[in-house]
């Protein structure tokens, strides 16, 4: 019972650190270069899509069993863009700014390969409970890297974070930080840094 707690516990973890969809397996870093300009972007960004891996995760678990093995891909698909339709149609009728902001990302989830990923690799192939665990704890995973990420680039190129000033006038932002080549390198800075932490416990 015991170990099937640790195992259960870890179903969702590994998603925040071990087996981190942006910092581990390198996956969906489109939306995470082009939308994390600010820390609000990256918010919404991170709970679309983990809406979107979580309703489509339930789903294909769901009816794994029924789909035929030669055309699941197309059916999950079409399951994914559904969720994908309804997270966009709900950003653009509640909060336009944002859903103006991300522009075609929202849409452009329905080939996100973090999601197709998981429902091929996990949801496909285990229970809804599992399933459930899985796609919350690589969604939380993504909503944190992007948090992080955009609160990065939008502190030190704008000075704000989340739209509130955190630096003083006697900052000057780096413009750089908000345009493409900041989300380079905030994404190379914290990649390396993931490394480094995961080469100092393997030594430890």
């Amino acid at each position: 019972m015991a170990d099937k707690k640790v195992s259960i516990t870890r179903e969702y973890l590994k998603g925040l650190w071990d087996e981190n969809p942006v910092l581990r397996s390198l996956l969906g870093l489109c939306p995470v270069l082009a939308v994390t300009n600010s820390a609000i972007n990256g918010l919404a960004m991170g709970l679309a899509t983990t809406f979107v891996l979580l309703t489509s995760s339930i789903i294909i678990s769901l009816v794994r069993k029924v789909i035929p093995h030669q055309v699941r891909i197309a059916s999950f698909i079409v399951i994914i863009a559904t969720f994908v339709t309804v997270a966009d149609r709900f950003l653009a009728a509640y909060f336009p700014p944002i859903s103006k902001d991300l522009g075609p990302y929202v849409p452009l989830i329905v080939v996100n390969c973090i999601i197709l990923g998981r429902q091929e690799a996990f949801s496909s192939r285990n229970s809804l409970g599992r399933s459930i665990l899985d796609s919350s704890g690589m969604g939380t995973g993504f909503i944190l890297v992007l948090i992080l990420l955009g609160g990065f680039r939008e502190i030190f190129g704008s000075g704000t974070f989340f739209g509130m000033t955190v630096l003083g006038e006697w900052f000057d932002p780096w413009m750089v930080m908000i345009l493409p080549p900041g989300a380079f390198l905030g994404l190379g800075l914290f990649i390396g840094l993931t490394n480094w932490i995961n080469a100092w416990r393997a030594k430890a």
